[in-house]
C-alpha cells in the first residue's frame, strides 16, 4: 500500500483551476471573468501574463470555488461545454483542474537519498499534494526508506546492453497508473522511446554545474576549479538531455574556506529545496510550456 492519502482541503470538492493560453488581444479577461461570475463561482486567485502587448501569447490561471461544481457531476460536465463555447472564440487552448482529484507520482532515484527521502517526508506531512503510488530504483539501497512508509519499491537494474527490458518493466508498473513521474536523483538517461511511451510529465534535479561539470564527480572538479556559486536547476524531461524547460532553480554563494564536503552538502540541500518547489508547482497547476519555456504564476 502506498502512503495514506490526505484528505482534501475544506471546500476542494467545489474548487478548480482553469489555465489558458491563446493570442493576446482585448476583451480575454473581461470574458472569463464575466463567464465564471455568471456560473456562480467565485474568483480566488488569478495570474496572467502576455509575451507581447500587440502580437504576445497570452496565458492565465484562475482559482476559483462554485459550490455548484460536484465531483464528476453532470453541472462539472455542463460547466466545461459552456467554457469550450467561449474558448472557441478566443482560440483558447485550456484545461480544468479539479482541487479534489489529486495527482498519483511516481518517485525514481539510484543511491542518492536526500531528494527520495525529502518527498517521502513532505509527502508524509501532507505537504505535497499527491499519492506515491511507488519507488522504482535501479539500486536495491533505498528500499527500506520507501517501504518504511508503506511505499511499494521496485528494483530494475540497468545492466549494460539490456537497457530496453529495464524501461519495458519500469512501463509496466507506470504507463497509465501515475501522472507524473519524479526523478529523485535517478541516474540513468530515459529514452525517447520511454519518454514517447510513459505519456506524463517528467520532473528531473540536477546541479547547476552544467554544462561546466557534466559528468561524473562535478563537486570534485567545481571544487578545484574553486566555483563560487552553487544551484539545482528543476525542469522538465524531454529527449534532449538535461535541455527540458526549467520549472525552478536555486542557488548559494560559497567561500574559498568550504572544503569538498561543504559543496555537496550545500548542492544537496539546493536540490531537495528546488525540486520540492518544482514538484508543489506542478502539483498546483501553476506551470505553463510554451516554446521550450515556462511560465510559472
Amino acid at each position: 500500500m502506498s502512503l495514506t492519502p490526505a484528505a482534501p482541503p475544506r471546500g476542494a470538492e467545489h474548487s478548480a483551476r482553469l489555465l489558458i493560453s491563446c493570442a493576446d488581444g482585448p476583451g480575454i479577461v473581461a470574458s472569463i471573468s464575466n463567464f465564471l461570475f455568471e456560473q456562480g463561482a467565485n474568483i480566488v486567485a488569478n495570474d496572467q501574463y502576455s509575451t507581447h502587448p500587440e502580437h504576445g501569447t497570452f496565458f492565465m490561471r484562475a482559482a476559483f470555488y462554485l459550490p455548484a461544481l460536484e465531483a464528476d457531476g453532470p453541472e462539472r460536465t455542463r460547466f466545461e461545454s459552456a467554457f469550450d463555447a467561449l474558448a472557441q472564440r478566443f482560440g483558447m487552448q485550456w484545461r480544468i483542474a479539479y482541487a479534489h482529484e489529486r495527482r498519483c507520482v511516481a518517485l525514481m532515484a539510484s543511491r542518492e537519498d536526500h531528494c527520495l527521502v525529502d518527498l517521502l517526508w513532505r509527502q508524509r506531512r501532507r505537504e505535497l499534494d499527491m499519492d506515491i503510488e511507488c519507488v522504482i530504483s535501479n539500486h536495491d539501497d533505498l528500499r527500506g526508506e520507501a517501504e518504511a512508509l508503506g511505499v511499494p519499491y521496485h528494483y530494475i537494474p540497468v545492466i549494460k546492453g539490456e537497457k530496453e527490458a529495464a524501461e519495458a518493466r519500469a512501463l509496466e508498473l507506470l504507463a497509465g497508473r501515475v501522472d507524473a513521474v519524479i526523478l529523485a536523483r535517478y541516474m540513468q538517461i530515459l529514452s525517447a522511446e520511454f519518454l514517447e511511451a510513459l505519456g506524463c510529465p517528467i520532473i528531473n534535479i540536477h546541479h547547476s554545474f552544467l554544462p561546466a561539470f557534466a559528468g561524473a564527480d562535478p563537486y570534485r572538479r567545481a571544487y578545484d576549479r574553486g566555483v563560487k556559486l552553487i544551484g539545482a536547476t528543476a525542469h522538465y524531461v524531454t529527449a534532449e538531455l538535461d535541455a527540458g524547460p526549467i520549472i525552478e532553480q536555486d542557488v548559494q554563494r560559497v567561500g574559498h574556506g568550504y572544503t569538498l564536503e561543504d559543496l555537496v552538502r550545500v548542492g544537496r540541500d539546493l536540490e531537495r529545496m528546488v525540486l520540492a518547489r518544482a514538484v508543489r508547482s506542478h502539483l498546483d497547476d501553476r506551470v505553463l510550456v510554451h516554446e521550450g519555456r515556462t511560465i510559472v504564476f
